[in-house]
């Protein structure tokens, strides 16, 4: 029995979904969506998904059959609000997705104007408690359902929504194997960092000023600790963000030098070959919704150390598959890198076929054959 419904047919599932990024996005909620809305157009009885992104930061991939991406949308928050609103008004949608809370003002005028139920897509920290904008606070309550890809997120935003239980559901992150794997240290990388007969400790992430949890402070102030057990170590901090000077300067204060590199972004395609250069992967802060990278330096044979106080967990399958620890113990994070990087690399942990791609398809299908009227 469909949880939702406005009477159309089920042979006329069209999909509205607004986004933040997808198609031409970076990071982690871009990949969420680029898997979420590959596995929607993969659904037996999906007509199109109109896309609408709120920004694009490089030129699009190749999209999925049956997915239309309008490019329009980004030109600014006007230009994505009458996009969305014009699309919707043409009618026949059975199902829009709002990817991200702060869009939820304008999914939520869609779904009013032509009564057709809107689906949030929780990530992380964004909901973890109530906007601070009153309008999307009262909104978040009067969705017609969600999707959490963490059930530590999914617990926060049940605990000040109010949206039942039974319409809140998970759909934790996944990786396809076939883009990483276990593999040679590539030659080029360790000539570009200057990494011959080094041990790496890396870490990728977005470098933002505005969330200074992702842990790579705490790593910066133990690397002298850990240089003193390990004295090649050299810790590569790939990634993006303002917050990059500030951490850099901090690493020069440390009297690091070149035991700290930052290598800036790092393009998809060239993302398995940086995890084969590490011996170790580290991101234990206190702010992550999930962790897609703990699932792709895992898929990549990498020993990884992550948070128990957030969403890695789930990712770690509550260390089943790496090493948890507690970011604000010095000790319990120093010990658990020390433990990782004694550990071999080049070894998949059993169990990561959990997140495979597959089971993400299946999962996706079902949550949609549950949200679709039938």
């Amino acid at each position: 029995m469909a949880l939702l419904g406005n009477g159309l047919e089920s042979d006329c599932m069209k999909i509205l979904a607004l986004i933040t990024d997808a198609y031409g996005g970076r990071g982690g909620i871009a990949k969420f969506n680029r898997d979420l809305l590959g596995a929607l157009s993969r659904h037996p009885e999906t007509r199109t998904i109109v896309v609408l992104p709120r920004a694009i930061t490089e030129p699009p991939s190749v999209l999925p059959a049956k997915v239309i991406h309008v490019e329009a949308a980004a030109g600014g928050k006007l230009a994505f609000t009458l996009e969305a609103v014009r699309h919707a008004l043409r009618g026949g949608f059975g199902l829009i997705v709002c990817g991200h809370i702060n869009l939820l003002a304008v999914a939520m005028l869609c779904g009013v104007l032509t009564r057709t139920p809107v689906v949030l897509i929780l990530h992380g920290i964004d909901a973890w408690q109530a906007p601070r904008k009153a309008l999307l606070s009262w909104l978040a309550r009067r969705i017609d359902a969600a999707v959490s890809v963490s059930e530590l997120t999914r617990q926060r935003f049940l605990r000040w929504s109010g949206v039942p239980d039974d319409r809140v559901f998970l759909l934790p992150n996944c990786v396809d194997p076939d883009l990483y794997g276990s593999g040679p240290v590539p030659d080029a990388l360790v000539r570009r960092y200057n990494l011959a007969s080094k041990r790496v400790l890396l870490t990728v992430a977005r470098l933002a000023g505005r969330e200074r949890q992702k842990g790579i402070d705490e790593v910066l102030e133990l690397m002298p600790s850990l240089r003193e057990a390990c004295p090649d170590l050299v810790y590569l901090v790939a990634g993006e963000g303002p917050d990059r000077e500030r951490l850099e300067a901090k690493a020069q204060q440390l009297g690091l030098g070149d035991a700290v590199i930052f290598a800036g972004y790092v393009p998809a395609p060239d993302k398995a070959d940086h995890y084969r250069l590490a011996s170790a992967f580290v991101l234990a802060g206190s702010c992550e919704g999930f962790g897609i990278v703990l699932l792709e330096a895992m898929a990549c044979g990498l020993p990884v150390v992550a948070s128990k106080l957030d969403g890695s967990r789930e990712a770690l399958r509550d260390g089943e598959l790496g090493i948890l620890v507690d970011p604000t113990d010095p000790e319990d994070l120093r010990s658990g890198i020390l433990e990782a990087l004694e550990q071999p690399t080049g070894s998949v942990p059993d169990g990561l076929d959990y997140f495979s791609a597959e089971r993400f398809d299946s999962r996706c299908h079902a949550l949609l054959d549950r949200l679709m009227p039938s």
